[in-house]
């Protein structure tokens, strides 16, 4: 997997490393922030779909490399490490759709358009509390998730990076 002659993994890897904490913060964000989440919109689950695309393109692109690459301890530890990326990216996804689908509901009850439902009076919506059961729980799993999923993007990154340099680096500049 190249582009240009490059392997695939080093430059894709770029993109991962941006998306996957963007989808992260706008998850986090729209579960607290009812006002944020409102003018997110899709752009939340579309992030979030995107950084879960790109993470088994990075792992692929990273397979090929490693096959191409004298091998080393510390290759594998970052292959290994890299392998946990994915479900906590499809936690991300599945929590950013449920936060978007719950508040298109919302607002359709809100609105009355909800098929069935009575436009609530604005009493009742006084006097409905703010955090639900299910508000809450999202936004717990929504805070995990994107904890999870930015501290494995840092490991990755980190054993990806000692994997690359160490030892590769002069501790003093080189003549010539």
């Amino acid at each position: 997997m190249e582009i240009n002659g490059l392997p695939l993994h080093p430059l894709v890897v770029h993109a991962t490393v941006i998306f996957v904490p963007l989808a992260a913060l706008l998850v986090s964000v729209s579960a607290v922030w009812p006002a944020a989440r409102r003018r997110l919109g899709f752009l939340t689950p579309l992030t979030a779909l995107v950084a879960l695309v790109l993470v088994p393109i990075t792992v692929a692109a990273g397979q090929w490399l490693i096959a191409r690459v004298p091998q080393a301890p510390l290759i594998g530890e970052h292959a290994s490490i890299g392998r946990n990326l994915l479900p906590w990216s499809i936690a991300v996804f599945v929590i950013a759709v449920a936060l978007w689908v719950r508040d298109l509901l919302e607002r359709r009850r809100q609105r009355g358009t909800e098929p069935g439902a009575e436009r609530p009076n604005s009493r009742e919506l006084r006097r409905r509390p703010a955090g639900t059961a299910i508000t809450v729980a999202l936004a717990a799993l929504a805070l995990v998730a994107s904890a999870g999923s930015v501290v494995q993007v840092y490991l990755i990154g980190e054993s990806g990076s000692r994997a690359v340099w160490e030892g590769g680096v002069a501790d003093e500049p080189l003549e010539g």
